[in-house]
């Protein structure tokens, strides 16, 4: 763990030392699945260790603390992090889903020839695993000065609802082919991105993607997952983008996801009452 602050960084293994009073906390660190590990084994691993550091951070965190997961599988490790911080809000954990966000706002400013920041409103619904799904069904881009749907833009329908999310799904796995390691650099500034956004807001206008609980939403994701979803951010508090029109392609993709988290949840649940 570190503790960083403007004057100094503190290098530490101690619990009561690296999460006392903390404004924001970033899990990192978690179990990486091994070579015949299945995903079973790799949820059991890791809810030892977010059980530990939701302990840790209900015990010595200020209980306005901002909890981003990053190890995976981010969104489960999230839950059970919440789970085991009962006198933390739930609405404070969230996890990292902002790199498939980053990848598919790259992938569809390529397809069209302009930058990343020409794209908006890209969603990643549900897990962050290959099950995810990019949604850009209320995606605007930035075409010669003016503003258009993505799908009126690009033209293609069988792209974007085929190669398109695939390549967003598996690009994690592409990556760590071509160079035998994991993201770091897009990692890194999809996690700045993140933090920023919760501490300073979302742009008028524009949702970014975030796994938070599940509770109150309206797109008919079960109660009690850390899902993926849109929102927007203002003075540090997240709200679910409301009345976006769900095409039956979308729901399929999105029930899909809904249903590996639901399998995810009730095995590290299971492990949590024995850890």
């Amino acid at each position: 763990c570190f503790i960083s602050s403007f004057l100094e960084v503190i290098p530490t293994d101690k619990e009561e030392v690296a999460f006392k009073d903390l404004d924001i906390a970033i899990l990192v660190g978690s179990m990486p699945r091994r070579e015949g590990m299945e995903r079973k084994d790799l949820l059991k691993a890791n809810v030892k260790i977010f059980k530990s550091q939701g302990a840790a951070l209900d015990k010595y965190a200020k209980k306005t603390v901002k909890v981003v997961v990053v190890g995976n599988p981010a969104n489960t490790n999230c839950l059970i992090a919440s789970k085991s911080a009962p006198s933390i809000p739930k609405e404070n954990f969230s996890c990292l889903t902002r790199l498939d966000h980053n990848r598919a706002k790259s992938q569809i400013a390529l397809k069209l020839g302009v930058t990343a920041n020409d794209v908006k409103n890209v969603i990643i619904w549900g897990n962050h695993s290959s099950t995810q799904y990019p949604d850009v069904n209320h995606a605007k881009v930035n075409v010669k000065g003016k503003e258009v749907g993505v799908y009126e833009a690009i033209k293609d329908d069988s792209w974007l609802k085929g190669d398109f999310i695939l390549t967003v799904q598996q690009r994690g796995a592409a990556v760590i082919k071509a160079r035998k390691l994991s993201s770091a650099m897009s990692a890194a500034k999809a996690i700045c991105d993140h933090v920023r956004d919760i501490w300073f807001g979302t742009p008028a206008g524009e949702f970014v993607s975030m796994g938070v609980i599940s509770d109150g939403n309206s797109y008919g994701v079960p109660e009690d997952l850390l899902y993926s979803f849109p929102v927007v951010i203002k003075d540090k508090a997240w709200k679910f983008v409301e009345g976006l029109p769900i095409n039956d392609f979308s729901r399929e993709k999105m029930d899909l996801t809904a249903k590996e988290l639901s399998e995810e949840k009730e095995s590290a649940v299971e492990f949590l009452s024995s850890a």
